[in-house]
């Protein structure tokens, strides 16, 4: 059969006689012709064009095999006049050969399919979006949510996929016991430093359960260096950000000029600046940022009250900072309203004494 171009006439007479056949073979014989003519003349058909070629392979679709329509999806994947009604309608299938190449290649497919996709879809479907060139929040936000552990590694290795703070806190919770996810979210640029810190003092005995059984010969070895890892991983995560040297500098120069204090903590926390707060409290505990920096990122708050009550400051700046460790590790504020009680039983002078085991321990533990 010889299809000719849509703007000359006998095209619908010749589709509609075509139409006619209910053979599965000879009708996707007709869509491969039907696609080589779109192929051909793609970038310069009307919307109009574009609509008719629309209907007529949405038709020859209904009664082929899933292998015709998977090559056929293949072949208008990426073109981007793709005609937009049997683009969804290769991304609905439930064969992922079919729906693969449309949900990873199609920029027909917006943001608000995606997203439905990927809430409704198996998890071979919610893979083919995660190699997408570019996923936005709303994506990423289910594909990490809702993916099994392959989707959530390759979500986390997109170069091209953006992260919400729930998304990053998804990631982080997920990859503590995951250590090819860990090192996915170690390598992202974009996963701010808290969260990284988070992560890696919470996995550090997944980590070092994996080492020892590897070889079980060397755990005591293992678990020195696990042990120092921690630190390491913080001193490197510092030094490789700029936010944090630049915070830590002003922090310096404040408490040079004796003007570090509990009003300048509370602007740090109030402009939700963990560097700066870190930088601050360390310094006026007279502690080493890694000693600080854990107390934010553990999940629990008993550590940041003591290190408040032994330095006197109030309540009120005590809660600015748990709401600032609430925001690294997605505590609720019912949670933080139990720690009211312990800040007021806590009294300054046992916080004082117990910060001065801290300081103690620190310089026992430093490096000769």
């Amino acid at each position: 059969m010889s299809l000719q171009p849509p703007s000359q006439p006998g095209l619908i007479d010749q589709l509609e006689d075509a139409l006619g056949d209910k053979d599965g073979a000879r009708r996707a014989e007709i869509l491969r012709k039907v696609t080589d003519l779109f192929l051909l003349g793609s970038g310069t058909f009307s919307e109009d064009q574009i609509a008719l070629f629309d209907s007529v392979m949405a038709r020859l679709l209904e009664t082929i095999e899933s292998s015709a329509r998977a090559q056929f999806g293949s072949r208008i994947a990426r073109l981007p006049d793709a005609p937009l009604g049997v683009v969804r309608l290769l991304a609905c299938d439930s064969a992922i050969e079919v729906a693969g190449p449309i949900l990873t290649h199609s920029d027909r497919l917006d943001e608000e399919a995606l997203v439905g996709h990927a809430r409704t879809q198996s998890q071979e479907h919610l893979l083919a979006i995660s190699g997408r060139k570019v996923l936005a929040e709303r994506v990423t936000d289910v594909l990490v949510d809702r993916g099994n552990r392959v989707v959530v590694a390759a979500t986390a290795r997109n170069g091209g996929a953006r992260f919400s703070g729930f998304g990053v806190s998804t990631l982080v919770r997920k990859a503590r016991n995951d250590g090819d996810l860990a090192l996915c979210v170690w390598s992202r640029p974009d996963i701010p430093r808290q969260n990284l810190v988070k992560l890696f003092v919470e996995a550090s005995e997944a980590v070092k359960r994996q080492l020892i059984e590897a070889d079980p010969r060397r755990a005591g070895l293992i678990n020195a260096m696990v042990a120092r890892a921690t630190d390491d991983i913080q001193t490197k995560a510092r030094a490789g950000s700029d936010g944090f040297a630049q915070a830590a500098h002003l922090v310096r120069e404040l408490n040079a000029a004796g003007k570090l204090n509990e009003e300048r903590l509370v602007a740090f926390a109030d402009q939700g600046s963990f560097d700066h707060v870190v930088a601050a409290l360390a310094l006026m505990c007279d502690l080493p940022v890694g000693v600080v920096e854990r107390a934010f990122v553990q999940n629990q708050t008993e550590q940041i009250v003591l290190l408040a009550r032994a330095i006197d400051i109030s309540w009120a700046t005590t809660m600015k900072l748990l709401l600032l460790h609430a925001g690294v590790n997605g505590t609720s504020r019912a949670q933080l309203d139990l720690t009211f009680a312990n800040f007021f039983r806590l009294q300054p002078a046992t916080a004082q004494t117990a910060l001065k085991f801290y300081r103690r321990r620190e310089k026992a533990n430093a490096p000769k």
